[in-house]
């Protein structure tokens, strides 16, 4: 029986013949089959990624130059496009809309011999941090299935936690890839803002979002890195920043000592659990005996991060799905309506979901006149404050420790009814997207409860290589601890 544990391996197993990539596809398909009740996938290309798998090793047997991904099974959360298949956000709003266009990561992947297996379940739109915000149900934690696997890309993270595709691609937006990657206990990046492109993403808040990747190890995230990142044609918002061997010297100059910063303020947050906060002041204890220089900054808008960030996406989110009234493609109401904006109405009213109207409703609110200034200009000031905070501290130290949620993955309904309460639970993870720095998610941590969680770590801007490679420290130290 196959057995993934990184795509290195798995490589190694393809050369010598051990495997072919039709046989692999066959077993992630008869995995996906059998853990169906997780809901991770809501549609899998079945013939078509047997048909690929089969023309792939037809290339590898002619000795033909194969790619970087070559082989590599991936999950694409339902919000990144890929052409000629379905599109919805995970929405009703979006029901039986086909894409017509690939998504540029979509396509990059595909150029370096990448097999997509199918596309995951998502909070509708990317908003929500439980994964039960979704027209086709909620996305079960394969650890323990009553409880959430976090969001919004929960599918992709369960996909990638319970064996049913190698890599996943998901979206965050305010801590959608780290914060589930935490609650399943796998390796999750948000890179820089404008490190991979944003075409053939959905909107949810154009300034925040920010394809990322679910991975079991920091190898295999760096690899699916250097194929994704880069330049785009297709996206006035992309970096020119050359993009890095992110693969090179992963392992080499552990000698190096790093400079770790990390806020009090958060480490005896109130509502931060008390494992947490033990577990990661006993990593900070490590680092310092391995010579490392960990210390405490102050950090004085923690209060102001969560209000800044839900005032800010609610408004881009206003705007961005204005374009969703059923005119073109998607749902549209079946009801008898006397004039455009009765059609308008309803069609939004019955083809979004609850917390997609919330945020809508929200958005257009802090957008209108009275209130511009005294909430959309103030929380960009809070976020401009955060830019030249953390790039001060950036200027001092190389890396900031922190947590990726305030508990571990906690149960299906808990939160549901207290949108505050969920809002809250993204204190920690919001902040990256709020100055657009790197940050990855490593799955350092076991609860007493059973449930993984994990450390989060954050540069500046485009240092993803430096990340990685203090990623990979972290892990192997705390594997070997």
């Amino acid at each position: 029986m196959f057995e993934f544990s990184s795509i290195e391996q798995y490589h190694v197993q393809l050369k010598r013949g051990d495997v072919s990539c039709r046989h692999v596809v066959e077993h992630f398909l008869q995995q996906i089959s059998s853990s169906r009740h997780l809901n991770a996938f809501i549609e899998v290309y079945t013939e078509e990624a047997l048909k690929r798998a089969s023309d792939l090793d037809k290339k590898r047997s002619s000795n033909q130059p194969i790619g970087l991904l070559h082989g590599v099974v991936i999950g694409l959360k339902d919000i990144i496009a890929y052409k000629d298949h379905r599109l919805t956000a995970s929405s009703k709003i979006l029901d039986g809309f086909t894409s017509i266009y690939s998504a540029t990561a979509t396509e990059r992947l595909l150029q370096e011999d990448a097999i997509i297996i199918g596309r995951c379940n998502c909070d509708e739109f990317a908003m929500g941090s439980t994964n039960e915000n979704s027209a086709y149900g909620k996305v079960l934690n394969a650890k323990d299935s009553s409880r959430v696997p976090g969001g919004s890309s929960g599918g992709s993270a369960v996909a990638v936690q319970a064996g049913l595709c190698m890599i996943a691609l998901g979206s965050d937006t305010g801590g959608s890839v780290r914060q589930p990657a935490d609650f399943c206990g796998v390796v999750g990046l948000k890179p820089t803002y404008g490190r991979v492109s944003r075409y053939g993403l959905i909107a949810y808040a154009s300034s925040f979002d920010q394809i990322g990747i679910f991975a079991n190890n920091v190898e295999d995230i760096a690899k699916t890195l250097k194929v994704i990142a880069g330049e785009d044609e297709y996206d006035a918002t992309v970096s020119q920043e050359k993009v890095a061997d992110y693969t090179f010297g992963l392992s080499n100059d552990q000698k190096r000592k790093y400079r770790f910063a990390y806020f009090n303020e958060v480490l005896e947050h109130p509502s931060l659990d008390e494992q947490i906060s033990a577990s990661i002041n006993r990593t900070i204890d490590e680092l310092k005996t391995n010579g490392h220089t960990v210390e405490p900054v102050r950090f004085e808008f923690l209060d102001y991060v969560v209000p800044a960030y839900y005032v800010l996406t609610t408004a881009e989110a206003s705007s961005n799905l204005s374009r969703y009234d059923g005119v073109r493609y998607g749902y549209r109401t079946k009801h008898n309506v006397p004039n455009l904006p009765e059609f308008y109405r309803l069609t939004r009213s019955e083809g979004f979901g609850k917390e997609v109207k919330r945020r809508i409703m929200l958005g257009t609110f802090v957008l209108s006149t009275g209130y511009y200034d005294a909430y959309f200009t103030k929380a960009q000031q809070v976020r401009q404050l955060l830019v030249q905070t953390t790039t001060e501290i950036f200027s001092n130290y190389d890396f900031v420790l922190m947590p990726d949620s305030p508990t571990p993955a906690f149960k299906l309904g808990e939160k549901m009814d207290d949108p505050i309460a969920m809002y809250l639970a993204d204190i920690f993870t919001v902040m990256a997207n709020l100055v657009g720095c790197p940050a990855i998610s490593l799955p350092l941590y076991k609860h007493t409860i059973g449930m993984p969680f994990g450390l989060q770590v954050m540069s500046k801007n485009f240092n993803e290589l430096a990340l990685l490679q203090v990623a990979e420290y972290l892990m192997r130290v705390n594997k070997e601890g």
